[in-house]
């Protein structure tokens, strides 16, 4: 498996791949297929376009920060 980073992609392919997996954008947040923020499940924060991260084999969208990241793998294991 292939890690991409999402930073050097464009923000209209960032979109297209969110409508894949169920989600949306305006551009600068991420929303659920319901129409709401995605929040950051370990900072608690509205998730941006530009800041999103989405680990192999999850769905799970968070903020690329260093504290969710590293929460994200205590929880779940770098087993991607």
């Amino acid at each position: 498996m292939e890690l991409v980073s999402l930073k050097d992609i464009p923000r209209e392919s960032k979109i297209l791949l969110l409508k894949e997996l169920g989600y949306d954008s305006d551009g600068i947040f991420v929303f659920t297929s319901a129409g709401e923020k995605v929040i950051d499940r370990y900072i608690e924060q509205p998730v941006k376009i530009d800041n999103m991260a989405i680990f192999p084999g999850s769905e799970i969208i968070l903020d690329d920060n260093p504290l969710s990241i590293a929460s994200y793998i205590e929880e779940y294991g770098d087993k991607f």
